[in-house]
């Protein structure tokens, strides 16, 4: 491993004093620990009933703050939740799965509310894209500056975010991934371009999800790249192939996580064959609380390995 050829430099340089500070904590761990994750702030105290031990980092969405779910009367504590948790020490990793903007089918199997999913909505993402001065491009930009909105008010209370954006694309189930590669990653510049040199949003650390090189939008703009695993239940391999494709793919130039995970990477695995996630997120309800994918012993011997970073061993951070 060569984690000299990795900087803690972020891709946006008026990047906030916070999100540096995070930045180069991650690095500094990175290769030598693995920090615990988990998707929803509500597992928190489940988690810390049954391991003794809080996560170092919650996964959080901003679906419910999509002006087509909003529309039709869906509201969200989590912009609350996550200043709860920074408050904490914790860290804020956030994914966007981003209601359609329009033309959502809405009949049963296809309901409003699953209008993140391709087969939910016929919204053409390259059309609007391709198409500038069109309404779709509009609805674009209005559901991106909307989200900014609330974003803003993690950046106003000093809130360091691994943002997320367009998870997921090359799998193609989400709208965003629909059009293929060409479309995605220019959504993504757009998304970048407008959150931080429109909006300012300086506090967010970019978090690419993908790992087919003819999907990555460039080193300009990914701070971090990351891959979404769901292997077989109770399998932890530490997923060496996975990690290698995105080495492969930034040529080992940038950190990796596994941004969101079913079974959990055994960590004395990871140590032993250096295989170096900087995170795992374990996704939510059967993937944690089932016991198929996690029983609550491997859960107590993760969360209490010396190899693993929990809530309780993350630095005093300049802002607590």
């Amino acid at each position: 491993m060569t984690e000299n050829k990795i900087s803690s430099t972020l891709v946006n340089q008026d990047a906030t004093s916070e999100a540096r500070e995070l930045m180069k904590y991650l690095l500094k761990s990175y290769g030598t620990a693995v920090l615990a994750g988990q998707q929803e702030y509500s597992n928190l105290n489940w988690i810390n009933e049954n391991t003794g031990r809080k996560p170092a980092v919650i996964g959080f969405d901003l679906m419910e703050y999509s002006p087509s779910r909003t529309e039709r009367g869906a509201t969200s504590e989590e912009i609350r939740d996550m200043i709860a948790w920074h408050q904490q020490g914790g860290i804020v990793t956030l994914c966007w799965h981003w209601n359609a903007p329009s033309q959502l089918i809405d009949e049963p199997g296809k309901e409003w509310w699953r209008g993140f999913y391709t087969e939910a909505t016929t919204f053409d993402l390259a059309s609007a894209l391709a198409h500038p001065e069109s309404d779709e491009y509009a609805l674009l930009i209005r559901d991106i500056d909307v989200i900014a909105g609330h974003m803003q008010e993690l950046k106003d209370v000093g809130v360091p975010v691994l943002f997320r954006p367009l998870h997921e694309a090359e799998g193609g189930w989400f709208w965003w991934g629909a059009k293929g590669p060409e479309p995605a990653k220019q959504l993504y510049r757009l998304l970048y371009d407008r959150l931080v040199n429109t909006h300012e949003l300086n506090n967010l650390i970019w978090v690419w999800n993908s790992e087919q090189p003819e999907w990555y939008p460039g080193d300009d703009v990914v701070d971090i790249v990351s891959v979404d695993v769901y292997p077989k239940s109770g399998d932890h391999d530490p997923l060496a192939e996975r990690y290698e494709n995105l080495r492969n793919l930034v040529s080992d130039s940038k950190m990796i996580a596994l941004a969101e995970n079913g079974s959990i990477p055994d960590p004395q695995q990871m140590e032993e064959q250096r295989i170096h996630w900087s995170w795992f997120c374990t996704w939510t309800g059967e993937f944690l609380r089932g016991g198929q994918h996690n029983t609550v012993e491997f859960l107590k011997e993760v969360y209490n390995s010396d190899y693993v970073i929990t809530l309780e061993r993350l630095p005093e951070w300049s802002w607590k």
